[in-house]
């Protein structure tokens, strides 16, 4: 049984036939409207509305069928994917949808784990955002109409987060009007860029501009690798796919190593620099413009690729998790729903918490990278370095919490939680890989705690900083005036728990103090660095608690939307104290007795939101065949699905070759001596 999304809001007033009893009583108690929830979290039923035909339209359609996707190989994936890719093109005509149209996000939201191409938006954004207008106007229209298929080569054998290391060279020739690639030794050569193994016929490739024998730093090139009449790599192109990973198999990742490719002086994306006919080096702004693609593309994974697993890995594993029964909890009554243990409650309910945190604070970044492109655009750079920290710490804070919670779903749901056919190995995998690609977490801290130190400099001074660090100028408070568990539960307490500046201010005094010692600044960095990535994570928790509850205080309380909202926020903000419970104490604004209520708010919290816990995960409004997961379909139906999907095997479906060669003379051999 697959439930389309309209049928989840008609759970809560009867139950569906065919769902698993234990699943429908969870819907029958919801607290709140799991349809206005849906509603609110697409930005309105408008979009809700939208959204599912496009999700109807998708299903519908064979050729975007997921149907024993876990038994293909590596070759199978890919080529699935490119025909996904391909088909949607012509179903995106057939149906009216634009690349700027808003269904394009509830496009890739559905496809976007299993479709080639991804990098082709990433080629276009590039060019999009880092071309002049004639750049734009020559290449867009191609790759808008996949005359080309571009990819996005950064990343090298030798070299990724550290963009100004890069290897690959790019020196100008006067005389020909062209740039000369190289990729010197192995080191420099381009490792990893999806759709370059495989697909791609063009690239964005970033290397260090040579022009008179000066360095000028990494810029941009557009780089043709394949013929468009054959496919086959242009003169000096040495291009393959990097092999195996632990998923993505559906995605070509490539190598790419240039030897002396001439590319037209037009090539280099000349938005805010270029090199003149004379070699006349010429920049508007800030040269860390160049690297601002990678910016938004970093908070633009943040949603479909890191936020979305977690979501799914909640619904998959609370769906489970009450119809699962393990053991009895009252002596003589039945086998107990697993999610009735607090221990299942602890591990599954702060993630669900998070998902919602990180949905909100998703928006917020959004909006604050919107606002900055368009003083981009005017060629207004004020804003980047703030820009860069929140791309830096966030993309760093959001893919490293969702994968941890990713795997603790899995692990929650026990074996079947490790069988492919739960859809939970594949979300893991897959978010795992984000908190390695866009930038490797921890340099991505550092440069957030780079930022913070600045800024905390700033205010010592009584200088201005940026809205987002105002609380570093803001008064250190004596001791937290909390006396009940209760009180744990007012943003206004919990808020200036995040707010301390210890780690930061701590950071900062030792960083000063082995400076004036007479350690080298790199050297003191280098001392300083494991307390300044906590300091950057502070900072984003902070950021994202303080979201929380101003998106809740926005919300209307009609549809009981609001308090199941509050308490979601409260568990969040309580999980952060109770997880890192050393660093509040060492402050000495809080006390262990405080501590203890802090526990008990926590726990209390657990019991009241397990209550909606199966109606919360609903309303992310995922339908069976987007989660492809044989635990956490809409019925419940759990164990008749994974009896239902293993016999889909291949290996059930023929007579095992090991049989023959292996097994059988084995056991003749054996038997003869019977």
């Amino acid at each position: 049984v697959t439930a389309p999304a309209s049928k989840v809001s008609l759970g809560y007033d009867s139950v569906l036939s065919g769902v698993n009893p234990d699943l429908a009583s969870e819907r029958l108690t919801a607290s709140f409207s799991v349809e206005k929830l849906t509603a609110r979290l697409d930005g309105g039923a408008e979009h809700t509305r939208m959204r599912r035909a496009i999700v109807e339209a998708i299903e519908s359609d064979p050729a975007f069928s997921r149907e024993n996707q876990y038994f293909q190989s590596q070759n199978e994936r890919y080529e699935a994917a490119v025909r996904r890719a391909v088909h949607l093109q012509k179903k995106m005509r057939e149906m009216g949808w634009t690349e700027n149209g808003p269904e394009i996000k509830y496009i890739y939201r559905w496809l976007s784990g299993d479709i080639a191409f991804l990098l082709h938006r990433v080629f276009m954004r590039s060019i999009s955002v880092l071309g002049s207008d004639k750049q734009v106007a020559k290449w867009i229209p191609l790759a808008t109409e996949h005359q080309i298929i571009g990819s996005y080569a950064q990343t090298e054998l030798g070299h990724g987060t550290y963009l100004q290391g890069l290897e690959t060279t790019a020196v100008f020739d006067i005389a020909t009007q062209e740039f000369l690639l190289n990729t010197p030794k192995i080191s420099a050569m381009k490792w990893w860029p999806g759709d370059m193994g495989r697909s791609a016929t063009h690239t964005v490739v970033f290397a260090q501009l040579y022009v008179h024998g000066k360095c000028y730093g990494v810029h941009p090139f557009i780089v043709q690798i394949r013929s468009l009449q054959d496919h086959s790599p242009r003169p000096g192109v040495t291009v393959g796919d990097i092999g195996p990973k632990m998923n993505f198999e559906h995605t070509d990742n490539g190598y790419l190593m240039l030897q002396n490719v001439r590319v037209p002086r037009e090539n280099m994306l000349s938005r805010f620099c270029e090199v003149q006919p004379d070699g006349t080096y010429v920049r508007w702004g800030s040269q860390k413009i160049n690297y601002f693609t990678m910016t938004t593309v970093r908070i633009s994974i943040l949603s479909d690729e890191v936020i979305l697993p977690l979501m799914k890995a909640c619904t998959i594993a609370i769906r489970y998790s009450a119809v699962r029964r393990q053991s009895k909890l009252k002596p003589g009554e039945q086998e107990a729903k697993i999610l009735d243990y607090q221990t299942q409650q602890q591990k599954l309910l702060p993630q669900l918490a998070a998902a919602y945190a990180f949905h909100f604070i998703n928006i917020y970044l959004h909006e604050l990278f919107d606002r900055g492109y368009q003083e981009i655009q005017g060629r207004n750079f004020d804003s980047l370095p703030e820009l860069h920290a929140f791309s830096s710490g966030f993309k760093a804070m959001v893919t490293q919490y969702c994968t941890s919670g990713v795997e603790i779903c899995l692990r929650a749901c026990g074996g079947h939680g490790y069988s492919l056919l739960s859809g939970l190995p594949s979300l893991y995998t897959r978010v795992l890989a984000s908190c390695i690609y866009e930038g490797e977490n921890t340099v991505l801290f550092l440069q957030t705690a780079r930022f913070l130190i600045k800024c905390f400099m700033a205010a010592s001074a009584g200088q201005p900083i940026p809205p987002s660090v105002t609380y570093l100028s803001s008064a250190k408070p004596g001791k937290c005036p909390a006396k009940d568990k209760l009180d744990f539960l007012s943003p206004d307490v919990y808020l200036k728990f995040f707010q301390f500046s210890r780690l930061l201010s701590s950071s900062a005094a030792k960083l000063q103090h082995l400076i004036q010692s007479g350690a080298e600044k790199h050297e003191a960095w280098n001392q300083c660095t494991v307390q300044l990535v906590k300091a950057a994570q502070a900072h984003c928790h902070y950021i994202t608690v303080k979201i929380f509850v101003e998106t809740v205080e926005k919300l209307d309380n009609k549809a009981g939307i609001q308090k199941v909202m509050k308490h979601l926020c409260d568990l969040f903000a309580l999980h952060g104290i109770f997880s890192n419970a050393g660093d509040f104490l060492y402050d000495g604004y809080l006390s262990g007795a405080q501590m203890d209520l802090v526990t008990a708010s926590y726990l209390d919290l657990l019991a009241v939101i397990r209550m909606d816990a199966v109606p919360l995960v609903d309303a992310f409004d995922f339908t069976d065949k987007s989660l492809n997961s044989a635990l956490g379909s809409y019925d419940g139906q759990v164990y008749q699905r994974l009896y239902e999907w293993a016999q889909k095997s291949p290996t059930n479906q023929q007579v095992s070759p090991a049989y023959g060669k292996y097994l059988k003379p084995l056991l003749q051999n054996r038997l003869s001596k019977l």
